[in-house]
């Protein structure tokens, strides 16, 4: 039996949305497309350790509904018996959700998270859940009760986080699409690492029914796929509003229905090599070159600018350290000791911030989105988009937690050398890692593409566009799980 990441993965390696239109049309029944999944990631998984609790009773209960809803005539919605696997920080409902913490080992939610819920609602059948950090802290995907997931380009490299588990089983064609979520780039960096797309929506294009705090900006869940085209699908089951959540968009998610074909001649867009002047690895440097006369071929004005996001990194920490206190706090007195030390320091940092400290962060944030809503407003000609590279460094060895250096730069934090996505994260603007190319040792690197305030669909029609000239998508990863 072949195992290898990169050969032919049968009906596992068509798209979303052609195995959608197959089981519409009886092509295929869901248990067929679920058995042939199952015996995917059975085949992979060993190797990657990107799914880490499975329900195969609970996948094939959902397969033999959506096939008993077939044979009706009928249909259990947008993605009728199309395996998925749920992010474990999101809660399922009598399905073990670990947060990649041990204090929750063994925790088994009575309810779904509306990410969750939604895709149970379309018709989803459900596999299991992807491996994460520990409570998603940090954009390299290992815990203590699962350990790694590795990256299927280079075993030896990390995948990113902290939807890492989903991106490497969307990446070595176990599974068609996959939930995640992304505070300081946790949709968009496993994406550039393992050569998918990942979207991090507008806040509450994709409501959220248990944040600890319902109001908070920069958190927001999302879509992966192989495909910009079956982001935009998967986005029509998880996007629209919901009464839940105070902060939830009201447009209909089917504004991402449609072909994403868009002329896109003379549309301005800001492109910067270095993300504003961060420091960038040459590898990543040099993948990305091109990227300017890509954009321009397409018809786009390209410019090399930035907008001021001086302040960001500030605003990013006292925010995120914010959302750490309301959300762990609790945790840090009695259990300190089985907290992951950037965990308990975050924590530490949000409980120690003032009030003061805070109350000037959120000052700086309302200037800093007024600054760049200024940039890009259409009314004075500003730039539709801007692009950049998704990820500063290429994948790093899964031996080391984080880099604390980039191109001669130190860092201070464990979430420093993430500026590329975290900064854009501070903006709230809808923001998609597509495939870019690769690095001389063929490891993957992204481009970041971010839209104007709540454009969602521009950013996915400029990436498909993107995507379309590109193919980087078609570069399967190369190695066997045996190697």
């Amino acid at each position: 039996m072949d195992t290898s990441f990169g050969d032919e993965a049968g009906i596992c390696g068509l798209t979303a949305t052609q195995m959608a239109a197959m089981l519409a049309n009886g092509e295929i029944s869901a248990r067929e497309l679920l058995a042939a999944h199952l015996e995917r990631i059975s085949q992979v998984n060993p190797a990657v350790n990107a799914i880490v609790t499975f329900t195969p009773e609970l996948a094939a209960e959902r397969a033999a509904a959506a096939d008993e809803a077939h044979a009706r005539g009928e249909s259990l919605g947008l993605l009728h018996g199309l395996p998925v696997a749920h992010k474990d920080l999101a809660l399922t409902a009598g399905v073990r959700t670990t947060l990649g913490s041990p204090l929750f080992a063994d925790f088994v939610p009575d309810i779904d998270a509306l990410v969750v819920e939604r895709q149970h609602q379309a018709g989803a059948v459900m596999v299991g859940k992807t491996n994460t950090p520990e409570f998603g802290a940090g954009s390299h995907t290992f815990n203590p009760v699962f350990g790694i997931t590795r990256n299927p380009y280079d075993l030896t490299k990390t995948c990113g986080g902290s939807s890492g588990g989903a991106a490497v089983a969307l990446a070595t064609r176990m599974l068609p699409l996959c939930d995640g979520s992304d505070l300081g780039g946790s949709l968009r960096n496993p994406a550039a690492f393992c050569n998918i797309v990942g979207f991090r929506p507008s806040p509450g294009r994709v409501p959220s029914t248990t944040s600890q705090d319902a109001w908070f900006p920069l958190a927001v869940e999302g879509p992966m796929a192989r495909t910009v085209t079956d982001v935009a699908f998967f986005l029509r089951a998880l996007a629209g509003p919901d009464d839940r959540s105070p902060v939830s968009n009201q447009e209909s998610p089917e504004v991402f229905a449609g072909s994403l074909e868009r002329d896109l001649r003379g549309v301005r867009v800001a492109w910067s090599p270095d993300a504003g002047g961060l420091p960038i690895d040459p590898a990543v440097r040099a993948a990305t070159a091109n990227v300017s006369d890509v954009l321009s071929d397409l018809g786009c004005e390209v410019v090399e600018a930035w907008p001021d996001l001086s302040d960001a990194p500030q605003i990013f920490q006292a925010r995120r350290a914010w959302l750490f206190a309301v959300g762990f706090g609790p945790l840090l007195e009695q259990y300190r000791d089985q907290l992951k030390h950037t965990v308990a320091w975050n924590i530490e940092q949000g409980l120690a911030m003032s009030i003061s400290e805070y109350a000037d962060a959120c000052r700086r944030h309302t200037q800093l989105f007024a600054g760049v809503d200024a940039f890009m407003s259409p009314a004075d000609g500003g730039f539709e988009f801007l692009a950049c590279p998704t990820t500063q460094v290429p994948p790093f060895d899964v031996e080391v937690e984080y880099p604390t250096e980039i191109d001669g730069v130190e860092f201070e934090t464990y979430i420093d050398w993430m500026r590329s996505c975290s900064d854009i994260t501070v903006t709230t603007h809808p923001a998609i890692s597509v495939p870019a190319g690769f690095t001389a040792d063929g490891l993957p690197v992204g481009l970041q593409l971010v839209g104007r305030h709540r454009a969602d669909r521009s950013v996915l029609e400029l990436a498909h566009a993107w995507e379309s000239v590109t193919r980087h998508i078609d570069v399967l990863p190369p190695l066997s799980p045996t190697s």
